[in-house]
């Protein structure tokens, strides 16, 4: 299989375009995904405090060379204050076995504590090399102004659910304007969109799955998918993106689906502290 392409970040390391993704898998499974994706290809693992898994991520983890690996946690909304966030963030680095991270996000937005506080801890990180990129998961346009104004160190991605029932144009042309990396998470919305009829036709037409055509239709938007999967078979599809193409009228077909219909984002007024997809 050919090497994953990649992209950019600010600080000029590079992040796969397409990760692993870790949510509401643990225990043998997320070892069993993990070591699968890492044997087929993969180079990119995203796992969160909140996803619980990452003591079983590091086992595998250490089988693998560091280097190799572009490896993201993310800190719960809940422990943004200064001190919690290294509080957090050692606890992630001693679990996953690592002495950094490629990229730390900040899991949620939480108006109930200073966004400049929080920046501050990671800044500091940042600095003692324990993370080399800093970024954001599911701010809006409205956060991420506002962050960008007390971020002392460049907001790297911002990761958010994107598929093609949930298509956000003007937070991805925001984003991609001010050189922040949109990274799709739940691209397959949660497999609710693997009935789609539009979907389905059009990978009649390439002899692909649905999966592969909401995956590399996101890629055609500039960011990073975030699939997951505990099977063999659907972790080497997912992969499977780099020599075939949409075409253009196809792409298009795709963008008139848009529902705006989200899986999982919720309102961040709402008790989301704590227990974040």
């Amino acid at each position: 299989m050919d090497e994953v392409p990649t992209q950019s970040l600010p600080s000029g390391d590079e992040i796969p375009v397409v990760g692993a993704g870790t949510w509401d898998i643990g225990g043998d499974a997320v070892k069993e995904s993990v070591r699968t994706a890492l044997d087929l290809g993969y180079t990119h693992v995203d796992t969160a405090e909140g996803y619980q898994n990452e003591a079983e991520i590091g086992e595998v983890l250490a089988e693998h060379d560091r280097e190799d690996v572009f490896l993201t946690s993310k800190v719960l909304p809940s422990n943004l204050h200064y001190d919690d966030v290294f509080e957090s963030l050692e606890a992630s680095l001693d679990k996953l076995g690592t002495s950094y991270l490629d990229l730390y996000l900040i899991h949620w937005p939480n108006p109930a504590i200073s966004l400049r506080e929080t920046f501050d801890a990671l800044e500091r990180a940042h600095e003692e090399g324990l993370i080399r990129n800093v970024g954001v998961s599911n701010f809006s346009r409205y956060q991420l102004t506002f962050a960008r104004k007390v971020a002392d160190v460049p907001i790297a991605v911002n990761q958010i659910e994107l598929h093609p029932w949930y298509y956000r144009e003007e937070l991805i042309e925001y984003c991609q304007r001010h050189d922040i990396v949109v990274e799709a998470a739940a691209p397959l919305a949660r497999t609710e969109l693997f009935e789609d009829p539009v979907l389905n036709d059009i990978a009649d037409t390439y002899e692909k799955t649905p999966a592969q055509i909401a995956l590399k239709w996101t890629l055609r938007k500039d960011a990073v998918v975030l699939p997951k999967s505990s099977s063999a078979d659907h972790l080497r599809q997912n992969i499977d993106l780099f020599e075939w193409e949409l075409d253009d009228d196809d792409v298009a077909r795709i963008d008139d689906i848009d529902r705006m219909d989200n899986v999982y984002m919720i309102d961040v007024d709402d008790d989301i502290y704590g227990i974040p997809p």
